[in-house]
Order: structure tokens, then sequence, then C-alpha cells
């Protein structure tokens, strides 16, 4: 059973623009959002890795996110979903939310008390809607960037359609925070791997710039993370190969460069190794001495002159 609505009386603010999408090639489901509003992540972006994807926004009911996923657990379509969530609900016509499912379908209801500009569009596995933006072009510019880009992974899709709000105008108030939450189609037994994505820009001039600036970072990271994978089993080749793809992503990023480094050297590439480690002892002294620690641990296998060779650069 779900609880009834306990929050017909919540008042928390997010007037925003927001999308749920799923990528039909890989089954990722994702929420997009922005607004003029404090951690706006933390109040619409709800979803579950083989259930699927909720955004509650307007003047939110926060309860809509984990209600709207226990519903789809209870195998009810989105449409029932939302009239369930919204039959209990004293407040429907100044809420806005959507829902998306495993297999592509969704619901959105905007209500009639929404601040204008407002409203939303269903495409084709996705759903776009906006509260109190600066004009009626910003879910549709939405919708037509979402399926413009089609040839992008989901994330950088979604990134482009809240980037094609913001450029007619967006959030009437301006703009604070922004937040992409992306889970996968299939459900996990390793509830510490969902989600997959769970980026937040609690609070910045740019928020949009700087999620996009995160996203990048995080696929960097997803290369080291197979690099220390490929460490952990003892593949110094295929570590080399995850570490400086990262690098090659974010050249100036000391961490990045040093594993580089590292891996360069486990390949017997010494002369290789030694430019990176020049460049990153030159920055920060401390990677010199984290590397004085990494043979008795066995990450660093040279021979005691190479090390000496490392350890001796100024």
């Amino acid at each position: 059973m779900i609880p009834k609505n306990n929050h017909s009386n919540n008042k928390i603010f997010a007037h925003t623009y927001s999308i749920v999408a799923r990528d039909p090639k890989t089954g990722e489901m994702g929420v997009g959002v922005q607004s003029h509003w404090f951690s706006v992540g933390s109040l619409v972006s709800w979803g579950e890795a083989g259930l699927g994807v909720v955004a509650t926004q307007s003047l939110v009911n926060k309860s809509f996110g984990l209600r709207g996923l226990d519903l789809l657990k209870q195998c009810m379509t989105p449409k029932e979903a939302v009239e369930t969530l919204l039959s209990d609900d004293e407040g429907r016509d100044v809420r806005q939310v959507a829902i998306l499912d495993t297999q592509g379908r969704v619901a959105t209801h905007t209500g009639s008390k929404c601040i204008k500009q407002a409203g939303h569009i269903i495409g084709d596995n996705f759903s776009v809607q906006a509260n109190m933006m600066l004009s009626d072009n910003v879910w549709p510019a939405m919708a037509e960037a979402f399926e413009k880009f089609n040839n992008l992974s989901l994330p950088e899709r979604i990134i482009k359609s809240l980037e094609a709000a913001e450029s007619v105008g967006g959030d009437i108030r301006g703009k604070q925070s922004a937040a992409i939450l992306v889970v996968t189609g299939e459900s996990t037994e390793n509830k510490w791997e969902d989600p997959i994505i769970d980026l937040r820009v609690e609070d910045h001039i740019e928020p949009l710039k700087e999620l996009n600036r995160l996203l990048k970072i995080f696929r960097a990271y997803e290369h080291m993370n197979n690099g220390d994978l490929a460490i952990e089993k003892g593949d110094v080749g295929k570590a080399l190969e995850e570490y400086n793809a990262a690098m090659e992503k974010i050249p100036d990023n000391l961490e990045m460069k040093y594993w580089t480094a590292v891996s360069l050297a486990n390949n017997k590439k010494i002369d290789e190794a030694l430019v990176l480690f020049k460049k990153i002892f030159k920055k920060e002294k401390n990677w010199r001495l984290l590397t004085e620690r990494l043979p008795e641990v066995e990450l660093l296998n040279v021979k005691e002159d190479d090390l000496k060779r490392i350890l001796s650069l100024k």
C-alpha cells in the first residue's frame, strides 16, 4: 500500500524546467533539471534502476518521488502512477510531475494553477516540463534539442535539452542550481551502484555550465576507475590505456597525469614517465612522497635505478 499524501500543504517553491528521458539503445533513464532555487536536484530528481525516474516540481510535493517509484514497483504504468499521486493531493493544481518507466512510457501533469508560463511536451521516450518560465518557448525548445541530439549518450542529450531551455530565457527569475540523475534500465542487487550518475550543482552563477563541466570530469574518471580495476587485476597495459584516456579528457588534472606516469613506468616506458613525473613534482611536491610509498604495495614496479631517476627529478 502507498500511504496517503500528508504533504498537501507542502510549499517548496522549486519552479523550474526539467526533462525525464530514456535511451532505447542502452535502457538508461535520467532526469535533468535547472532552477533559480537552491539544491534543486535534492527536491526534483528521483530514480531507481529497473523501475524508472520521476521529476516533481512547481510547488513541490516531495513525496511524489519515492511514492511514484513505489507505484511503478507495484506494476502501475506511469499514467496510473501519476493519477494515483494526484488523487489524494489537495495541491494537485499547483503541482507539476513527470514519471517515465523502463519501457519509455511517460505521463506528465501540469496543474492549472502552475505559474505561467507553464506546460509540458511528451515525446518518444521523454517528457519536458516547465513552470514560471520567461516564455512559452522553453519546453518546445527542450523537446527539439533532445530529439536533435540523438547521436549523443543520454546524459549529454539531457544537458543539451537544458541548455536549449536557457537559450530561450529559462526560469523567469534566473538560475542558481542544476542536477542530472541517471539510472540503468535493469535492476541491480548492488544498491551502491544505483544511480550510475548523480551530479548536482547546488549554488552557482552558471549552474548549467558547471554541470556540463562536472559531467566531463565524470566521464574522465570513468576511465580512471577502469584503470584502477585493471591495476587490481594486474593488467598494466589496460591500466595505461585507461589512465591515458582520462588524461586526454582533462590534461591539466594532476591525478590523471600521475597515474598515467605510473602506468608508463610499469610498462617499462621510463623516459615517457619521467616527462610526466617531472611536471607533476614541480606542481606539487607531495606526489614525490607518494611515489616513494608505491613500490612497497606493488603499485610501482620498476628497477631500483629507475626509481632513483624518478625520485631525483627536479
